[in-house]
């Protein structure tokens, strides 16, 4: 019988990395890891632990995500987004291991009128989506076997994120006021975490031999953050959770942030599709299992 599949899950607290936890232990031996066994920021914690679990795949579900307050820190962004990633390669090169990785639509500037493809040209236009891209090149440079998924506007019931916030000032105020010129594709971390794990139970072959490519990974269909606003109010209301206030569409302009989004940041997703025979639910498919409604 052949020794279980030795699987290291980085950023296990996160969002996506929590429900990793679950949808990978059937697949193998998992070590999860947090900040406190694996220092995303620190080049030798992050060969320790590998060297220590010697594992056949890692999966690094680990970054930092604070967009706004990127662009304040653009040091420790770039260590953990961009600087780490090509550290893990590294190790999995040495050890003929592969590793997949997670980025974002906000390697594109936002300015394409239909969804990125994988082979469209990144600009991104934030520290943050910056150093997400150069995690994404330091992957690349190193040539280990990888998997990248890019995906978008990710939520949870755990964490920081745009569904949490709504539900929270949905019981703080009696009117929300919600950018409607930003689009993109709000994405359950549940669907991203089974989507992960069905792809690497159908690999046929051993992970060092794994293809070297990036696949958008997102719900289907397109929204903005002021369409997403509604529908989690209108779920939540239907649920019983808590009234609805009024929600009001603004512009970019009228919500400045330390951050430049893009306007459109919708990708793709029939590259992933044909490669793998599925795709993740419509978004608001999604956010409706999400909230058990």
């Amino acid at each position: 019988m052949a020794a279980p599949m030795r699987i290291l899950l980085t950023g296990k607290n996160g969002q996506v990395g929590w429900e990793l936890q679950r949808t990978l232990a059937i697949l193998g031996e998992v070590t999860a890891l947090d900040r406190t066994g694996m220092d995303l920021s620190n080049p030798d914690s992050i060969r320790q632990a590998i060297r220590q679990v010697k594992p056949n795949l890692i999966v690094n579900a680990a970054a930092y995500t604070a967009v706004d307050k990127a662009e304040s820190e653009p040091d420790i962004a770039m260590a953990i987004n961009g600087v780490a990633p090509g550290i893990m390669a590294e190790e999995a090169m040495r050890l003929g291991a592969g590793i997949i990785h997670y980025s974002t639509d906000y390697v594109f500037d936002g300015t394409n009128s239909s969804p990125y493809i994988e082979t469209d040209i990144p600009n991104p236009v934030s520290v943050y989506g910056k150093t997400k891209l150069a995690g994404e090149q330091a992957i690349a440079a190193v040539d280990a076997p990888h998997l990248i998924f890019r995906t978008s506007w990710v939520y949870g019931l755990r964490g920081k994120n745009f569904l949490l916030t709504i539900q929270r000032l949905a019981n703080e105020r009696s009117e929300l006021r919600i950018v409607k010129d930003q689009i993109g594709a709000p994405t359950w971390c549940r669907t991203i975490a089974e989507a992960t794990a069905l792809v690497i139970a159908r690999s046929q072959s051993p992970f060092a031999e794994m293809p070297k490519e990036i696949y958008n990974l997102t719900s289907a269909g397109a929204a903005s953050w002021f369409d997403f606003a509604v529908a989690i109010l209108r779920y939540s209301e239907k649920s019983g959770r808590q009234s609805s206030p009024a929600v009001v569409p603004i512009t970019t302009s009228e919500y400045p942030l330390p951050a430049k989004r893009p306007a459109n940041s919708t990708l793709s997703v029939k590259k992933f599709t044909d490669a793998f025979g599925f795709e993740l639910p419509q978004w608001e498919r999604g956010l409706a299992l999400c909230l058990d409604y």
